[in-house]
């Protein structure tokens, strides 16, 4: 099992760049489909963007499709969220999240059982 550290939010304008980072350990982090997820104030965790644990295959919620953008590295055991083109309603904590199963992490956020402790993304207008 993989145990994970994001890293890298902060305050920012809208319109602004940001840059996630997670940091996972553990040998077998290249078994795992990684996701990003983010929680708003007083709304429900929602799935942002998930890849497969090759990179071969990237996916999005259609929210942030052509402003963000994942990738990995299985060689330094990190994930990224590249975040561009920021508005205020991306403001939330995000989480790292880790499952053996792509579908499992894009379609059922309440059985993920890996998880980072979250960053916090505010974007200002």
């Amino acid at each position: 099992q993989v145990q994970l550290v994001e890293s890298g939010g902060g305050l920012v304008q809208a319109g602004g760049s940001l840059r996630l980072s997670c940091a996972a350990s553990g040998r077998t982090f290249s078994d795992y489909a990684m996701g990003w997820f983010r929680q708003a104030p007083g709304k429900e965790r929602e799935f942002v963007a998930a890849i497969m644990w090759s990179g071969g295959s990237t996916y999005y919620t259609d929210s942030v499709k052509g402003r963000f953008t994942i990738s990995r590295n299985n060689v330094k055991n990190m994930v990224w969220l590249q975040m561009n083109s920021l508005k205020p309603e991306d403001t939330a904590v995000y989480y790292c999240a880790a499952d053996l199963s792509l579908f499992v992490l894009i379609r059922t956020v309440e059985n993920l059982e890996i998880w980072g402790q979250g960053t916090l993304v505010t974007v200002s207008s």
